[in-house]
């Protein structure tokens, strides 16, 4: 019988810990980690050096809250999916508790190279983002979700549409719709009209 592929194996790895086995969270961790970490430094380009919050920091924190959750894992991508949001949560709540009163709390800068920069646009606050996408959310939580996957987790369109249960040419049409849409509201005075 040839060896479980990576994917596989994460995803009887997840199943068995839910079901259960506190050994298959041994295994799980070498299998995700690379991934997690590329995760993590998505997040963190653009950023100021000497944040207080590091790459690992913001993995472990995540790995920690993951574990402690009480999710139905489907798969390999579904779990990374909510790595993705979980990651989010992480830095949301550091950058609220490192400086509210600030506007970005000397947080977060992003450009989020991989698809939701704005050309001739300066960097996004983090908070900023957050906000906007749960108003995203409230009007399209599909395209919201679809993006984050995307976007924040690195799912390919196949894998975020799997995780959605829609086609990738639906997922496709969400991102065109989500990044128009933060484009519009993240865009300071952008009042040409390019984007209804």
């Amino acid at each position: 019988m040839p060896p479980a592929q990576p994917e596989q194996s994460v995803t009887m790895l997840l199943r068995a810990w839910r079901g259960g086995d506190a050994k298959a969270l041994d295994g799980l961790l070498p299998l995700v980690y690379q991934e997690l970490r590329a995760l993590a430094v998505r997040y963190f380009r653009g950023e100021r050096p000497g944040h207080t919050l590091q790459p690992t920091a913001l993995i472990h924190e995540a790995f920690l809250r993951l574990v402690g959750s009480d999710v139905a894992w489907n798969d390999r991508a579904h779990f990374f999916a909510i790595a993705a949001r979980t990651m989010r949560r992480v830095l949301v709540d550091h950058a609220r508790e490192h400086g509210a009163a600030k506007r970005g709390g000397g947080w977060a800068r992003t450009t989020l190279d991989d698809g939701l920069a704005f050309d001739g646009a300066p960097p996004i606050e983090f908070l900023d983002l957050d906000r906007a996408f749960g108003r995203l959310a409230a009007q399209d939580p599909r395209a919201a979700r679809a993006a984050e996957l995307h976007y924040f987790g690195g799912l390919s369109h196949e894998d975020a549409a799997g995780v959605l249960d829609v086609s990738a040419a639906t997922v496709d049409r969400d991102l065109r719709f989500a990044r128009a849409w933060l484009r519009r509201e993240l865009t300071p005075d952008n009042g040409d009209g390019e984007e209804n």
